[in-house]
This record gives structure tokens, sequence and C-alpha cells, in this order.
């Protein structure tokens, strides 16, 4: 499905265009970001690049993927935080490794909330790490259950 959003922002909008869909509050518009949050890394060598912002977040993907497929007791709240950050890590590695980099194409300032330009995937990934923190901080034995007994 972010693939898919992505699709359209690719072909609908140029770059920099700016489409305000609730004021200044909400603004589509669509960036190119050849390297990680806040461009980082954009101005790295073709090699670094490839090493960086690719290799090294697959292995990570990876390493993700496979302790949820041989670990069966992590609570339902972690899994669920685990499948964000992996679903929204292959969103945007799928754009960098077919396109060279990755489309960004929200905004957001509402109150207190001001983002940088931002993508569906990243939301993913925030959501995903966000809650397994808060369950790592505040959720005694949520992370892990006990007795392979799944807990809430």
């Amino acid at each position: 499905m972010i693939r898919y959003q992505k699709k359209i922002i690719r072909q609908t909008i140029e770059p920099y265009e700016r489409i305000e869909v609730f004021k200044d509050n909400f603004i589509v518009t669509k960036i190119e970001n050849t390297g990680a949050a806040y461009s980082l890394g954009s101005d790295l060598g073709p090699i670094l690049k490839v090493l960086l912002l690719q290799i090294f977040p697959l292995v990570i993907l990876l390493i993700l993927v496979r302790q949820l497929l041989i670990r069966t007791n992590y609570s339902k709240g972690s899994i669920v935080g685990f499948a964000f950050i992996i679903g929204g890590g292959i969103g945007n590695l799928y754009d960098r490794i077919i396109y060279g980099s990755v489309t960004d194409f929200l905004i957001l300032d509402i109150g207190v909330i001001k983002t940088e330009i931002f993508n569906l995937a990243d939301v993913s990934i925030m959501l995903g790490a966000i809650l397994v923190f808060i369950l790592t901080l505040f959720g005694k034995n949520k992370i892990i259950s006990k007795n392979k007994k799944l807990i809430e």
C-alpha cells in the first residue's frame, strides 16, 4: 500500500510542488531524498551510500525478521511493533534500491507538531519504534512473555 502511494506521488506531482490539503497545516509535496533522515548521507560517495543506506539496513531488517521467526515468545505488542519497523524499512529500502532515492511527500504543522518532510514508511518505522520503546520502558515482561504465553 505504501509503495502505491509513493508511486502516485511520483507520477502526479512535480518535484517541490506544494499542494495545501489543509491550509499550511497539511501539505503534500515531492522530494527525492538520496540520503537517510534529514538527507543525512546524501553527499556520500556511491560505495559508502550503498553500504550505509542499502546493505546495512538490509542486514538489520534480516536480523529483525530472523528474530521474529526463531523466537516465539514475543508479546503481541512487540510483534506488531517489529512488524511496523520491518514493513516501513522494506518500503524505504525498496525505494533506495529501485529508484536510488526515497520519495518523501508529507509535511505537518499542527500546533506543537511540526515535521520535516516524510513518507508513510517513516510513520510506520516511528510507530513501531515508539511501541517497542514503550513496551520496553513501561511494560514489565511485555516484550517477551513468560512461559511462552503471550501477554497483551
